[in-house]
């Protein structure tokens, strides 16, 4: 299951060390990769949830802004978990994160209490 059609830009977040630590190998490869087997992935109307769930309050993050198409590996449609509102969906990216996939990386900060906004694109 997915939205239809599929946004032309995915996010991810990350620290800005593990982003500069995955460049020069070509992939970044999250943790959650080993763990569980895919990369957690957002619409960017989505990444606040997420963003203040797992970081309230670090302002060590990116956000990579990611081209789809240039993903090279599945890109699955499932539910996040039970607080996000009902019968959301989350990309889930099912293998290394190409550096090449990357539009762009941007400072996430949180306001001033700790909460990240919603992205307004």
């Amino acid at each position: 299951m997915r939205p239809t059609p599929m946004p032309d830009t995915l996010v991810h977040l990350c620290t800005a060390t593990e982003w500069h630590s995955a460049r020069p190998t070509g992939a970044y490869r999250a943790p959650s990769l080993a763990e569980v087997g895919f990369i957690h992935l957002s619409a960017p109307n989505q990444v606040h949830l997420p963003a203040n769930r797992l970081y309230a309050g670090r302002r060590d993050l990116v956000l990579l802004r990611l081209d789809p198409a240039r993903l090279g590996a599945p890109v699955e449609w499932e539910p996040g978990v039970p607080s996000d509102p009902e019968s959301m969906l989350f990309p889930h990216l099912y293998g290394p994160l190409p550096v090449a996939a990357v539009r762009a990386v941007e400072e996430y900060l949180p306001g001033p209490d700790g909460v990240f906004a919603a992205l307004e694109r």
